[in-house]
């Protein structure tokens, strides 16, 4: 990762020297023909302005429109060329890079004069993909694509797709419209290449190939996507018309954005932050579960007081508390974390989950029965060794620790795997809903165990 990182930060020095120089644009040109279009956009950020301004000028509409997709913040960008300009390069992107660079514009009356001065059908695509929410297939769709009709011969075929690729890059599936213009199948290129003119098309036809609604929720629609493995899937509307493709790509993009804001929910954050976001924005995020977990918090402690009998006469035990909470609290997030994993399959049965659960729960009081001997053994040392106790009551405190650890560990994978089942049956995100109530369960499960324990085994004795 450090060689790539440095060989990225090289070439990137190489194009500024390059843009800096005295060459002609024509000999600017033919040697950026030797470098990634992300590489080039990677050299943006360190040009000066005056620069970057001779650069627009060299490369063109067509070239910014290859390069600019690789630019995260590309708002600021477009705002240092004319409106026309901006709008040329847009109209040459595909539809969902001009619509991912448009977000990048906070003005709304500068958005909407730059999708104006695109033409017609750039805009209109735009406009397609801007329709819908973030969270459905039509946001993260391209609208470059082939199609064809049913009723084509194969040479016809063949001339529509050569007429289409001037304009379309995807075309290793050309998709079919039957008289109606609904979806009819797919044809993979290489068969449409190797048939014969008499052939048939329907006999090179795919009437299976997959497709998915463009208002299909994407979490929900990830992994049939990963599942099909193939290098494009068509996107219906309401009418079963083909308005545009999800390719390997978007799936990749997706499943980072999922992985995201799924790491924020279990983070107890309402959404994703990023490195140039406001203060109170960071705050509103954060703050709503931080009131829900003091509350929860409160509760916990509030728990811990009705020991209070237990905990004076036997202030030792307050010195292993945290390690039982914190034993509790680890294996139930290991739980939380595999079973948030097995919810992703949707065709996983009742039975299947029960089956979990029960392994999860074996699984946790067996790792339960290991910790709990060892500090069985050691908790027992300890007291003997640092706090002068005789071996008889240093065993008789280790092992009221040792099975605390044993039942709270058993119960905490329990509560682990069922809470978030719970969640997701109730149609509750348990990502976002899981992990501050996990938390706050198992430490009362592990409180009410391990003092409980003391108060019934030891309160009296001691």
């Amino acid at each position: 990762m450090e060689t790539k990182n440095i060989l990225e930060t090289t070439k990137a020095q190489e194009i500024m020297e390059l843009v800096t120089s005295g060459l002609s644009p024509d000999e600017i040109i033919n040697a950026l023909d030797d470098y990634h279009d992300s590489d080039i956009a990677d050299a943006f950020e360190s040009l000066e302005p005056s620069d970057r301004a001779k650069l627009y000028r060299v490369l063109g509409p067509e070239r910014l429109s290859e390069i600019f997709p690789y630019i995260e913040d590309v708002g600021d960008y477009l705002a240092e060329i004319t409106p026309e300009q901006a709008a040329d390069v847009l109209e040459n992107m595909d539809a969902d890079d001009a619509v991912d660079a448009l977000e990048d514009i906070e003005d709304d009356e500068a958005r909407e004069q730059l999708i104006s001065l695109m033409d017609t059908d750039a805009s209109a695509d735009v406009r397609l993909i801007s329709s819908y929410d973030d969270d459905e297939v039509g946001s993260m769709m391209t609208t470059n694509f082939i199609t064809i009709k049913s009723d084509f011969t194969v040479k016809q075929a063949m001339r529509s797709l050569i007429s289409q690729s001037k304009e379309n890059d995807n075309i290793n599936t050309i998709y079919v419209e039957d008289e109606n213009n609904k979806y009819f199948g797919a044809i993979d290129l290489r068969d449409l290449i190797i048939a014969r003119d008499y052939t048939p098309l329907d006999d090179i036809i795919s009437h299976s190939y997959p497709s998915i609604r463009a208002d299909a929720d994407i979490s929900d629609s990830i992994e049939m996507l990963k599942d099909y493995g193939e290098d494009s899937i068509p996107v219906l509307n309401p009418n079963d018309e083909v308005i545009g493709i999800i390719t390997p790509q978007d799936i990749i993009e997706a499943v980072d954005d999922e992985m995201g804001e799924d790491y924020a929910k279990l983070a107890g954050l309402t959404a994703e932050e990023d490195l140039d976001e406001k203060l109170i924005e960071s705050i509103k995020k954060r703050i709503p579960w931080l009131i829900l977990l003091l509350l929860l918090g409160f509760i916990t402690s509030t728990v811990i007081g009705v020991f209070d009998v237990v905990i004076a006469n036997m202030a030792v035990l307050v010195i292993f508390q945290t390690m039982i909470l914190g034993m509790s609290g680890n294996v139930g997030t290991q739980s939380l974390a595999v079973t948030i994993r097995v919810l992703m399959d949707e065709n996983v049965s009742g039975k299947e989950k029960f089956a979990f659960v029960m392994k999860e729960m074996r699984v946790g009081a067996t790792n339960g029965l290991i910790i709990g001997s060892f500090a069985f053994v050691f908790v027992a040392i300890y007291l003997h060794v640092a706090k002068a106790y005789l071996w008889a009551q240093a065993f008789e405190i280790s092992s009221i620790v040792g099975l605390a650890l044993l039942i709270a560990m058993m119960v905490s994978s329990l509560v682990g795997s069922i809470i978030p089942m719970f969640f997701h049956k109730i149609k509750v995100d348990p990502a976002v809903a899981s992990g501050p109530l996990i938390t706050t369960m198992n430490d009362m499960v592990a409180i009410v165990t391990y003092y409980g324990l003391a108060g019934v085994l030891l309160l009296g004795r001691m």
